[in-house]
């Protein structure tokens, strides 16, 4: 019996919520580099809905529809379940919002295509339209993850939405988290089993309201949602040490 790994085969993976302005020109520009494209639609209200029908009525994309918003997380693994199915074994996922510099594309592909076996992660190169408290808010996440991966994992950003996955490793990664948390958490418990990381950069611009820019994010109840995050990671980490330190178990 062949233990081959498979061939690498990549697709894009695009969740979007209420990003009507920007998705279509996220997915057009993504088909130049990347033809396979999944988009998960998580419960968008009657814009976005048509817009992504309509990518898919032209055969742009892949569409899957979540009837009621899940969180980009529960976006992401459906997604993932479905380039499972249809025989992709890396995932390129990007955010439906146009804040990355898609020409990023071929870079992160060809890396990960010499590193099959690990992930790619962007880091982000912002300009001037980047809010303050984004910029402090990663750097507060990068320091927990430090500490739950290992200064030796080496990651750069913990939270950009520009990254390439293998699929099967991101499925059994047993991730938790399905909201502005997910990002993190898949990328730590990815590195716990064994992944390696690829660090590369990508050009970041937040766009303002009138040219379709977006913002999910709650500050009380996502820093709260990352704060019971980084707990639990961190408590689980600590055990499995103990764990291995008294019995030599590999957990």
């Amino acid at each position: 019996m062949s233990t081959a790994s498979p061939a690498y085969r990549a697709c894009a993976l695009i969740p979007t919520y209420e990003n009507p302005t920007t998705v279509g020109e996220v997915v057009r520009a993504v088909a130049g580099h990347l033809p396979q494209i999944i988009l998960v639609d998580d419960g968008s209200s009657a814009a976005g809905r048509d817009v992504c029908a309509g990518l898919a009525a032209e055969g742009l994309v892949t569409l899957v529809r979540q009837e009621r918003n899940q969180g980009k997380g529960a976006a992401v693994m459906n997604g993932m379940a479905l380039a499972h199915e249809l025989g992709f074994t890396h995932a390129f996922q990007i955010d439906g919002d146009s804040q990355h510099d898609i020409a990023a594309v071929p870079g992160f592909l060809s890396a990960s295509r010499e590193r099959p076996r690990d992930m790619v992660l962007g880091y982000p190169v912002y300009d001037e339209t980047v809010p303050s408290a984004r910029r402090w808010g990663r750097r507060l996440t990068n320091f927990w993850v430090g500490i739950e991966v290992g200064r030796s994992a080496k990651v750069t950003d913990a939270m950009i939405g520009f990254r390439v996955y293998p699929v099967l490793a991101a499925l059994a990664s047993g991730t938790k988290a399905r909201r502005m948390d997910f990002d993190v958490e898949l990328l730590v418990r990815m590195v716990r089993m064994g992944l390696g990381v690829v660090n590369l950069p990508v050009s970041v611009r937040y766009l303002a309201a009138e040219e379709g820019g977006v913002s999910h994010y709650r500050p009380f109840v996502d820093n709260l949602r990352l704060s019971v995050m980084h707990t639990r990671l961190c408590v689980s980490g600590s055990l499995a040490w103990v764990s291995r330190r008294l019995w030599g178990g590999n957990q």
